[in-house]
């Protein structure tokens, strides 16, 4: 099966809040760049057919051992696409009405009505995609998890792009081009909250170096917008960082 990318990651941070809202990172390279991967996904949202049904939520459910399946469909096609991660099958009927509305209202309004990390499912993520790749919103119970995931996600994007590679044989050459450590991400971070583009396509190639370029556009979550100001800034302005990879070293900086 083959696996596409998009060549742009635009990455919005509200840490206060934990979430990020991006254009370009689908399901399937989130969950290939988790350092701890998936465990039982909740569905809120979703048009998948081969879940398990909970009487108590009256929503369906993935087991960690059935994911590899959910991880072959292509989830765009349910419009909405939008689950939380749970630790134990019985927490699901742990849940009262008060928080089953809550997650109902994640999936429907892309928003939370008060933190959604709760005790009974020990959640890490709360997932909500439209179109999925096109806008996704995704909360962190701990914003150093995004930070870990976006460092394999960037050079699994570069390896996708560059070899035409299915995402699991991107995961399986991910050492060619490393992991970029949290430390050097976070430096991002006022870049990130602004609202940024991650351009793939227009990075640079040289025998030494590998040099990827950020632009700051601004906050989004009309995506058509987002990408009409990308073709407008890329013209006129300069980036405001690069990631640059080094071919000897194998090490990644993030240069201002």
């Amino acid at each position: 099966m083959k696996i596409e990318t998009r060549d742009i990651l635009y990455l919005h941070l509200q840490a206060s809040e934990r979430f990020v809202i991006s254009y370009g990172m689908d399901f399937r390279e989130f969950a290939g760049s988790l350092n701890q991967g998936l465990r039982n996904i909740l569905l809120i949202e979703h048009k998948y057919e081969d879940g398990e049904y909970n009487l108590n939520t009256l929503m369906d459910y993935v087991l960690q051992e059935d994911l590899p399946n959910l991880l072959k469909q292509n989830v765009s096609e349910y419009i909405d696409f939008c689950w939380t991660d749970f630790a134990e099958e019985s927490a699901l009927n742990e849940l009262n009405g008060q928080e089953i509305a809550e997650l109902l209202y994640l999936g429907h309004c892309k928003g939370h009505l008060k933190p959604p990390f709760y005790r009974q499912l020990q959640n890490h993520y709360v997932y909500l995609a439209h179109d999925d790749g096109w806008f996704n919103k995704v909360y962190y119970r701990s914003m150093d998890t995004f930070f870990e995931m976006l460092g394999n996600l960037i050079p699994g994007k570069l390896d996708l792009l560059k070899r035409e590679k299915s995402w699991l044989g991107g995961l399986r050459r991910k050492a060619e081009y490393g992991v970029i450590p949290p430390a050097g991400l976070k430096e991002l971070t006022p870049l990130l909250t602004e609202g940024a583009a991650i351009s793939f396509r227009n990075m640079r190639l040289s025998r030494t170096k590998i040099e990827i370029p950020i632009w700051i556009l601004g906050d989004y979550v009309n995506m058509d917008d987002m990408l009409d100001e990308y073709s407008n800034i890329v013209r006129s302005e300069q980036p405001a960082a690069h990631f640059v990879f080094n071919r000897k070293t194998r090490e990644w900086t993030l240069e201002k």
